[in-house]
């Protein structure tokens, strides 16, 4: 898939956080429309709830043609139809404030 093919598109993010023994720790699924792809900084979606902007890493092989059907957001009910492509991400050993910073903004600004 070329980088160009996905913006515009609606994506569906899943990220899974694991402690050190690979334990979730907890699960995190946001969705929006795909507003910039970029080497350096990343695939960034507007968010669907208005909340901002998210970022994935821009790793073509981490983002796939979502099958047509429709996806509820575990944490809030919330029903996604038919989305462009998905994308799903396992994050390691991290710490509370650190998730917190993932399910705001995504893989970037995690200082």
């Amino acid at each position: 898939m070329r980088k160009d093919d996905l913006f515009g598109k609606y994506l569906l993010v899943g990220v899974t956080f694991l402690d050190a023994e690979e334990n979730v720790i907890e699960q995190y699924q946001t969705h929006g429309t795909i507003i910039s792809v970029d080497d350096r900084t990343g695939v960034v979606i507007e968010k669907s709830d208005g909340s901002g902007r998210y970022t994935v890493p821009a790793d073509t092989g981490g983002i796939h043609p979502a099958p047509p059907g429709d996806y509820q957001i575990r944490t809030t009910g919330e029903v996604v139809v038919d989305p462009d492509f998905m994308s799903t991400w396992t994050v390691f050993e991290t710490m509370g404030s650190t998730i917190e910073n993932y399910k705001k903004s995504g893989f970037t600004d995690l200082s």
